[in-house]
Formats: structure tokens, sequence, C-alpha cells
């Protein structure tokens, strides 16, 4: 397969395995126990149909909303997620730049592989901070200001993440941050010689937000469940989330809602955003899927913060069927992840414009102008 051969999600997956070593592309494929969660967040959106009006006139559309403030140009954010020099030497700059192109969300985790300041200098689209709080308080204060200080425009409390979920896939594999080569692994990555030249040759590996604070992903090599299960602090509660808001400052979310009650509490700490999330599936095996929970969390805290449905999509109309349930804009990691190791820049900039171009078609077959106009009438589920 070549890029041009990529014209959806699942064809930047198998080019993406393709140039992997096994390790690296497991991380990013892989979830929690049997994986069920996984599955469910995509099949979710095959248990709902469409049902578009015709004859409505749409030679104009309009795909734009507003979220945390901000107004983006398609109603897809790409979500922030860790260790992405992993996975192509460009990591989340590629990400970055492709975010600024299409004017959408761009985010970084706690263990980005760029600085909160080179984000903050260089993009000047809308930017989220994805905050996991450590057992360190200095550490989170720490990311905190440097956040302020570099001009972000919202942090994303990530509240399902307190330990860590049984990723089975990278206990079989001992994949690590940074990269340990074992006798098990080293021949994976050694039949994959552009990765591992680009490893070794380019810029040194590393956790910039956290290695002033810890050596644990940066200069010790640990699991991802390691670090979760030594670094996080498992006492998080309401009271640390309206905490974090109040030092913060700016517009929140919390990533990680999936219940009604959860949802009311986000909007009675003053956040500004949830994100509809089960963490891709990679933590609580046999969790609900985020597109299930949509309507029910809508019909309760709709137009009082913003929903993001964060998880499963793949195609534009599951961006249309999240809205028509009641979200205000969706995410998501997978999606573009398998299009950054795949080819880099010129595969995320692929693969979100295949999306954008598909949403803006099926909202011409929907009969819509604009997401404001879709609404649970244009829904059946099975």
């Amino acid at each position: 397969m070549r890029l041009n051969d990529c014209h959806n999600v699942a064809d930047f997956r198998r080019l993406a395995k393709s140039r992997l070593p096994s390790p690296i592309f497991n991380y990013i494929d892989g979830a929690a126990d049997d994986e069920r969660t996984k599955l469910r967040n995509s099949s979710a959106f095959d248990d709902c149909d469409l049902v578009p009006n015709v004859l409505a006139g749409v030679s104009e559309i309009d795909m734009g909303v507003t979220v945390m403030g901000q107004r983006i140009d398609t109603p897809l954010m790409l979500s922030p997620t860790a260790l992405q020099r992993l996975f192509h030497w460009q990591g989340e700059r590629a990400v970055a730049a492709v975010a600024q192109q299409f004017n959408t969300w761009f985010g970084i985790s706690s263990l980005a592989t760029v600085s909160i300041e080179e984000v903050g200098e260089t993009i000047k689209t809308p930017k989220l901070f994805q905050l996991y709080i450590h057992k360190d308080k200095g550490l989170n204060a720490s990311m905190i200001e440097r956040c302020k200080a570099a001009k972000f425009d919202a942090i994303a409390l990530t509240v399902d993440t307190i330990v860590s979920g049984n990723r089975e896939r990278c206990l079989r594999s001992g994949f690590t941050s940074p990269p340990r080569f074992t006798p098990a692994s080293v021949l994976s990555y050694a039949i994959h010689p552009m990765w591992a030249l680009n490893y070794l040759f380019r810029e040194k590996f590393a956790l910039p937000n956290l290695q002033t604070h810890v050596d644990a992903g940066t200069n010790v090599a640990v699991s991802v469940a390691e670090y979760f299960n030594t670094m996080l602090d498992t006492s998080m509660d309401w009271k640390m989330a309206e905490k974090v808001r109040s030092d913060w400052g700016g517009q929140f979310c919390l990533k990680g809602i999936m219940s009604v009650d959860d949802a009311k509490r986000a909007v009675d700490i003053g956040a500004t955003a949830i994100m509809v999330s089960n963490h891709g599936g990679r933590q609580l095996d046999g969790s609900r899927s985020p597109f299930d929970q949509i309507s029910e969390i809508a019909d309760a805290v709709g137009g009082k913060i913003d929903i993001i449905c964060d998880g499963g999509v793949q195609r534009g109309s599951h961006v249309l069927k999240a809205i028509a349930a009641g979200a205000t804009a969706c995410s998501g990691g997978r999606l573009y992840l398998y299009a950054l190791a795949a080819a880099g820049q010129p595969g995320v900039e692929r693969i979100i414009g295949k999306l954008r171009d598909e949403i803006a078609r099926d909202m011409r077959l929907m009969g819509v102008r604009s997401p404001s106009q879709l609404d649970r009438s244009m829904l059946r589920w099975r």
C-alpha cells in the first residue's frame, strides 16, 4: 500500500501496521481485556440510521461549530494522545500543523513528546492540554502554570485513568516508553529499519512536560501501566477537579465522563465542556460506547455545557449521527494516529481532508446547511 491507496481510517490502519514494529502498532491499536469496548465504540454507530431530508437547497453549507468558546471550521477535533514521536518522527508537530491547516482543536497529552512552550509558540489555532493528575503536586501545578504562560485555550482533566486498564497486547509485547529492546521484540524493530533509523538518529525521545519532575518515561523505560499505577493520584475526586478548574481559570473540560450524574456534576463545578469518552476502550472493558450515551447526557445537560463525543469515530456519518444525538462536536485519536504512523504529516492531512469531505458530502445528502440543523428526528435506532 501507498499513501494514495488510503481512502479511510481502515486503510491507514493497514498501512500503519505494515510500517511499525509490532509493539508500537499494538500500543496504538490495542485496548483493555478482551477489547470489546474498543470494538463497540465504532459499531455503536451501526445501530443507528440517518434519515435524510431532500430538496433542501444545500449548495452552500457551513460545517463550523463553536466549542469551548472557539469557532472551528469542522466539527471534528483531534484528541490529545501520548508518545506520538514513537509512531512517527514528526509526532505532535505534524498533527498540530494539520489541525492549524483545518482550523480545528488540537490537543497534547501530559505525556506528549513536544513541550507546552513549543506548541504555544507555533500553533495559533485552538489548543488544549490534557492533564493527568500526578501524585507530585508540584508537577501538576507546573503544567497548569506552563499552559497559562503558553496561552493554551483550554485544559482537559482526564478523569478515567487513575489506574491503568489491563492492556494485554502491551503485556505480551513488552512495550515501554522509551522502547526497551528485548530478545522478544528486537526482530520486529529490525525488520522495520526506517522506523529504527528515525528513532535512533533523529531528535532524542523525551517527555518534556514531565521530565522536569520525573525520569520515568524519558530516562527510565516503563510500561504505560507501570507509569499510571505508580505516578498518578488514585485519590482524585470532585473536590480536586474543582480546584484544578479554579487554578486554571479558563475553559475547562472533563475528559472521560460517561454517566448522566457525572455530566450534571461537571456543570455544577463550572466545567465548560465534557468529553464523553471511555479512553478508546483502553481502560474499563465492558463500558458503554460514548455514542450510546450522548442522547441521555444531552437531555440532562444539553445547552449548559459543550458535549464532545470522543471515541470510535471513523466516518463523517459518525460525526453527523453524534451531533444529531446531541453532541456539540466529535473528537478522535486513533483516526489520525494510524495516518501519522503510516505517512507522517501528509498522512494526517489526507485522512482529515477525507473526513472533512465526508462530513460536507453527508450534510448535503442529509439536507442540512449547518451542524445546528441536525437533530434526533433524523435518527432511527434499530
